[in-house]
């Protein structure tokens, strides 16, 4: 997404905000084609076979997305909110496949390569999601930084943006982070 489509996200994400109901009907369009390239890139990583398909996943995390009472801050806020939401929609989605099969099929889902061995890509959604809520107690900022650059797909400027710190402290707390959730999800 271009600057120029950028700023018109968030023009017309403050317009939504202020109450402006064209808007979210004109953001629709600028949103989508990002909304699915996300969906998908997190579905590719997903098990062969799997259900959910990129479309039911961005409608679904759209549909939560305009139930949300946000005051919307910019693209990047937007897409941060986004990503929790597809975050809760995959994790729903393996609970009740674990609970139709219990475990058998587990979804799965791949870490970038910084923070799973080549050989190990592949990791079940569930203990993700449970290894970040344990990461959270122990550092929100850097559960909030996985979320925002595994779910998200955010740049490091992005979610540097999003979280109102340097670049460089996302730089460093995503590698620590990584680390952490590598070790946490091998024990």
């Amino acid at each position: 997404m271009g600057v120029d489509a950028g700023a018109a996200v968030t023009r017309l994400l403050l317009q939504w905000t202020e109450g402006d109901k064209q808007a979210l009907e004109d953001l629709l369009p600028l949103v989508y084609d990002e909304l699915r390239r996300l969906a998908k890139s997190y579905l590719q990583r997903e098990r062969p076979g799997h259900t959910l398909q990129s479309t039911a996943l961005v409608h679904e995390a759209y549909m939560r997305l305009v139930d949300q009472n946000v005051s919307w801050q910019s693209r990047a806020h937007f897409f941060g909110i986004a990503a929790q939401m597809m975050r809760r929609i995959l994790v729903d989605h393996a609970r009740g496949k674990n609970a139709a099969k219990r475990g058998d099929g587990a979804v799965k889902v791949t870490l970038d390569e910084g923070l799973v061995a080549a050989n190990e890509r592949d990791v079940n959604v569930l203990a993700l999601d449970e290894a970040l809520t344990k990461l959270a107690e122990l550092d929100g900022q850097q559960s909030q930084i996985v979320e925002l650059r595994f779910f998200a797909g955010l740049s490091i400027e992005e979610t540097a943006e999003i979280l109102t710190i340097s670049p460089a402290t996302i730089k460093r707390d995503w590698a620590m982070a990584k680390a952490w959730l590598y070790r946490e999800m091998q024990a």
